[in-house]
């Protein structure tokens, strides 16, 4: 290959390079005002309990998970960062990260893989994490099951227990009736090497979006034993489990609307 062929094929994987980058750019920032449009006019969100966020140093934020395409975390992430002021890392599924335009928009705000380890050091430096210990199961449940928390993970419990940061629940409410998942396409999700890809409506319905953050957790001491640490763990999780459950049960009645 002549050098004047190389030059023009170096140029043009330059500009391609740069064409992907300004793309990339134009829809996080789309992204980014539809996302502030769905919070204050299309779902008309509320948000209560801001107190019960620390002001200062560590905290693991636990909510459930629900709607069919995960809208709620970026809802949380957005609604709460604006209102705390506050750098706030959202632990997301690593398939999260490989999206157009909403794996770069996640990375950009402070959505990084799950890693305890990773996540423990955040806590011990001061920082808030916001978890769904549900994971993708929280997501996969059909609309019958709306609001019916799946296990919890107990990572999160094992980081707290570990920094001794306060436990704080979230119930998201909204979420199941904006994206109700009335099926699954699995042809299509293993396609796009998605876990699942839901049957559910394209775009989010105009449920009426609310937001309750409940007063901290304290994690227990932590034992010494390895043993006794795992199963203080599984018991704070199923606490903290029950006391978001409680509270999606008691915001779904407290929603002065179903839809905005």
């Amino acid at each position: 290959m002549s050098e004047s062929i190389i030059g023009v094929v170096d140029i043009a994987k330059s500009e391609l390079r740069f064409l992907r980058h300004m793309l990339g750019d134009a829809g996080e920032n789309a992204w980014e005002r539809l996302l502030e449009w769905f919070i204050d006019d299309w779902f008309r969100l509320d948000v209560l309990g801001l107190e019960n966020v620390p002001a200062e140093g560590p905290a693991v934020l636990v909510a459930n998970h629900s709607g069919a395409w995960g809208l709620d975390a970026f809802v949380m992430q957005k609604a709460l960062v604006r209102s705390l002021r506050r750098p706030l890392q959202v632990l997301a599924a690593p398939f999260v990260f490989h999206l157009p335009v909403l794996g770069p928009y996640a990375a950009r705000k402070g959505a990084v893989p799950i890693d305890l380890r990773a996540g423990m050091q955040h806590l011990a430096g001061g920082g808030l994490i916001t978890v769904f210990p549900e994971g993708v199961s929280g997501l996969e449940k059909p609309f019958r099951e709306r609001y019916r928390l799946q296990p919890f993970n107990p990572g999160f419990a094992v980081a707290a227990l570990h920094t001794g940061a306060p436990i704080v629940p979230v119930a998201v409410i909204g979420a199941e009736e904006s994206s109700p998942r009335m099926g699954e396409l699995p042809a299509l999700a293993k396609f796009l090497g998605l876990p699942s890809f839901p049957l559910t409506s394209f775009f989010p319905l105009p449920a009426k979006w609310l937001i309750t953050i409940g007063e901290p957790v304290a994690p227990p001491e932590r034992p010494r034993g390895a043993g006794a640490r795992s199963a203080a763990a599984r018991r704070l999780a199923g606490e903290v489990q029950a006391v978001v459950q409680d509270m999606v049960v008691r915001e779904r009645g407290r929603r002065d609307t179903l839809v905005r």
